[in-house]
């Protein structure tokens, strides 16, 4: 086999890879907005929090800029986090135009906790129809699929 050869056979992987990530995340993503309850954090809300758990304070432009999406749409998203008393908006004191997001102690508390229904739904398929060693490996890729999508 020559290093061409072999060069297309190893971007063909690659490039399936890819294929069964996005297939796979994409009928993930679907069952849980359809198992979602209300009460849940949307996938937006989850990951502001998460973000702001990981990162500390931040700004609206800051996360929009992360996650890849309009400052309107982050707006929005922090403004449903603020209602639910999760996230505190308070001006910067280096730049009065902006303001600077914070996890409240129910933010914190919501993110740490990890209690959703749609989180108890997955311990109990995990619990039930993984073995410790495919939870073990389902963990190491969702830090790797997180760093994936940070790369996106």
């Amino acid at each position: 086999m020559t290093e061409a050869e072999k060069s297309a056979g190893e971007s063909a992987a690659v490039r399936g890879t890819a294929t069964r990530l996005r297939v796979s995340l994409g009928a993930f993503r679907r069952r849980v907005h359809e198992a979602a309850t209300e009460g849940d954090l949307t996938g937006p809300e989850l990951t502001a929090v998460s973000r702001l758990d990981r990162g500390g304070p931040s700004t609206i432009a800051e996360l929009a800029r992360r996650e890849q999406i309009s400052p309107q749409a982050m707006g929005a998203t922090v403004a449903g986090l603020e209602r639910r008393g999760l996230v505190v908006r308070e001006p910067d004191a280096n730049d009065g135009r902006r303001s600077i997001l914070t996890l409240t102690p129910a933010g914190r508390t919501a993110i740490r906790s990890g209690r959703s229904a749609i989180v108890d739904k997955m311990v109990v398929a995990l619990d039930e129809s993984f073995t410790r060693e495919e939870i073990a490996a389902l963990d190491e890729a969702a830090l790797l699929i997180e760093r994936l999508a940070d790369l996106l």
